[in-house]
């Protein structure tokens, strides 16, 4: 039988992480909490429930989970990729076991199906769904892409689709989301500027394998999308979304995802990446001093020229 092991990356976590861990740990031989300081119960929730659970200084999302990665050195079979607020549906819990234990050799990592629960009903349109991600790999045959935003996991060999769901469900407040949100912008602007060439380069998703829809995703991206002037792009973006893939359909809820996530969110990454560039001409400073000085993240670690 096929061994999986999990790895969940968690800060203030309290919420979700019991039944992240509830909807897995049947079909998980290993699961390891990499806690980035939580001050709530989160740890000791995981370790309650069976998880090993180790501290790591928070980077960013690449970083972090490419320690547990190494934390896992050593185990064979499988593994996984789960966040504190998703879990895995039951039926895919037997699936996964099925799937895994008749995997070709060839084949090093699994698509899943990942769904979107926002103020309580599912995103289905809009381009949302079917979102297919990487999140099932063998074990020494995969790594996190390192980017600051949008990474994806990289393997060396065959990807295949699955019928796994799972499922994002988080029960924060749209206070806390948007939050996160304006820290998700700022590390966004860091990968738009070392697209620029004015950081190392980013690892590229084209040059091994990984989702073919995140690497069709991530080349219209760069080549299209990010060529739009700043401003008009997530206008047009959101009108693509909302009537052209039939966004409106997600009723209610779904109209306030797309509007925050097609358009709300896409101008504040334009709007933060002009002032850090204003910021740096202006007051004379590198690009990376300015982005430490308007986000607060420190881009030194993963770069190495600045303008």
């Amino acid at each position: 039988m096929a061994e999986i092991h999990a790895i969940i990356l968690t800060l203030n976590e309290a919420q979700h992480i019991s039944r992240c861990i509830e909807s897995i740990r049947a079909i998980c031989k290993t699961i390891l909490v990499v806690d980035s300081g939580s001050t709530d119960d989160t740890v000791e929730i995981a370790r309650s429930l069976g998880a090993a659970v180790v501290v790591h200084p928070w980077l960013n999302y690449a970083t972090q989970f490419n320690h547990g990665i190494t934390a896992m050195v050593g185990h064979s079979g499988w593994l996984m990729r789960i966040d504190a607020d998703e879990y895995m549906t039951l039926e895919s819990a037997a699936s996964a076991m099925a799937l895994l234990d008749k995997a070709p050799t060839e084949v090093s990592g699994i698509l899943v199906r990942r769904q979107i629960i926002f103020l309580g009903r599912r995103i289905r349109w809009g381009g949302v769904e079917p979102n297919w991600q990487l999140r099932l790999w063998r074990a020494g045959q995969g790594a996190c892409e390192q980017r600051w935003m949008d990474e994806h996991i990289m393997v060396s060999g065959r990807v295949i689709k699955s019928d796994i769901d799972i499922v994002d469900e988080n029960l924060n407040s749209l206070d806390w989301w948007t939050t996160k949100h304006n820290q998700y912008a700022s590390r966004e602007v860091i990968d738009i500027l070392s697209s620029r060439g004015l950081f190392l380069n980013n690892d590229d998703i084209n040059l091994s394998n990984a989702s073919r829809q995140a690497i069709v995703k991530r080349f219209i991206k760069d080549n299209l999308y990010n060529r739009l002037p700043a401003g008009l792009r997530s206008i047009m973006y959101f009108a693509y979304r909302y009537f052209f893939r039939l966004g409106f359909l997600d009723g209610r809820s779904g109209y306030f995802f797309h509007i925050l996530q097609g358009f709300w969110y896409r101008t504040l990454v334009d709007a933060k990446a002009s002032e850090v560039e204003s910021f740096a001409a202006t007051a004379g400073v590198s690009i990376g001093e300015a982005v430490r000085i308007k986000t607060g993240f420190d881009p030194a670690p993963t770069t190495a020229k600045e303008a």
